[in-house]
């Protein structure tokens, strides 16, 4: 079983409990197959078994490589005797009862998780904005960032650094090691798709160089733009089509829906590259606390993640809380210059998904 310990597990199974107090799990507990309601752990089985068919021990797996053809086990699941039946969903829990209350609980369960991480042979992925910020500012743990050097993430990251009295390890991306980690990411993932390898990219060679100078764990603010309305989608719901729910809190719930499948690729990208994440802004105390916020304290008009940012406040100076942060893949330029690689091997953008056709070249 990885995550949460056998107990947590059997009272989650026995209670029906969603989020019994863990930061997730996945494995085998007395013969039942399981995995967590959001999927933090990866969990893999062989495609070719039924569903109604019990599993053997060599039929399933944390690690997709393991298996003649994975397929991924879903979250919230269980698989027994009986087959593969879903046990636990995201709760419905009601809004706080007013807004003071509800700033101070997120600080609260955010704060309670960050400081409950131990800090042996730990790394921070750290970008400036106020997810990292907040382990930064609270963790004795170095800091890193990857991104080509003009990027964005690379000139946050230091400022940030700069305003909390640190340092940050800065690693350099290059066209090379790009060549060189698209493969090795998509076959950790088993994914050629243009958009997961571009947000694994940067992950995957910060990770190796936290792993080449001697640490094993690397935290990260996962979560944190799900779970608190970091999205432009989430902020425009519902006009914008890219989300189906009417309301902000509607729209915030399905991102967070998105998480297993995110989650899955970074862990294997991140274990490939020699380090186990640690997130804590993922605890189910967090979680239950985010799902109670209000729209308003999601979203305020221009201001993304309200409850979180005020919450921040008590560990971050306000230029640091304040502050709006791009998307892995964009800040750190991965993106870009895995476009410009593609376009110079001969994959032009007027061909049908491109970058996908370039990384497919570079695996087979």
């Amino acid at each position: 079983m990885q995550g949460a310990d056998a107990d947590t597990v059997a009272d989650a199974l026995a209670s029906d409990d969603a989020l019994p107090g863990a930061g997730g799990f996945a494995g085998e507990l007395d013969g039942t197959l399981v995995r967590d309601v959001l999927g933090r752990y990866p969990l893999f089985v062989e495609r070719a078994v039924s569903d109604e068919a019990r599993l053997d021990p060599g039929q399933w797996s944390h690690d997709p490589t393991a298996l003649a053809d994975p397929r991924s086990f879903p979250a919230g699941h269980i698989r027994n005797e009986s087959g593969t039946q879903q046990r636990w969903s995201l709760p419905s829990l009601d809004p706080f009862g007013d807004r003071e209350t509800a700033i101070e609980t997120v600080r609260e369960t955010v704060e309670t998780s960050i400081d409950a991480v131990d800090t042996d042979s730990l790394a921070i992925a750290f970008s400036g904005g106020v997810d990292s910020a907040l382990l930064a500012a609270r963790l004795d743990a170095p800091l890193y960032v990857a991104g080509f050097p003009d990027s964005h993430d690379i000139e946050a990251a230091r400022s940030a650094a700069d305003l909390l009295g640190t340092e940050v390890h800065v690693v350099e991306l290059t066209h090379d090691a790009i060549e060189r980690a698209v493969p090795e990411i998509a076959s950790a993932t088993a994914r050629t798709n243009a958009m997961d390898v571009q947000i694994a990219l940067p992950l995957y060679l910060a990770a190796e160089r936290v792993a080449a100078d001697g640490f094993d764990r690397l935290a990260l603010g996962q979560g944190a733009d799900e779970l608190f309305g970091g999205y432009a989608k989430v902020a425009k719901a519902p006009e914008d089509p890219r989300v189906e729910a009417d309301t902000v809190r509607g729209a915030q719930r399905e991102v967070i829906a998105s998480l297993p499948d995110q989650l899955e690729r970074d862990v294997l990208a991140l274990r490939a590259a020699g380090v186990e994440p640690v997130t804590p802004l993922l605890h189910d105390r967090v979680i239950g606390a985010a799902l109670r916020l209000d729209g308003d304290l999601l979203v305020d008009g221009e201001t993304r993640k309200v409850a979180l940012r005020a919450a921040a406040r008590e560990s971050l100076p306000d230029e640091i809380a304040d502050r709006d942060k791009k998307a892995a893949q964009y800040g750190s330029l991965a993106a870009r210059e895995l476009d410009r690689l593609a376009r110079q091997a001969g994959y032009k953008r007027r061909m049908d998904d491109h970058v996908t056709q370039y990384v497919e070249s570079l695996v087979e």
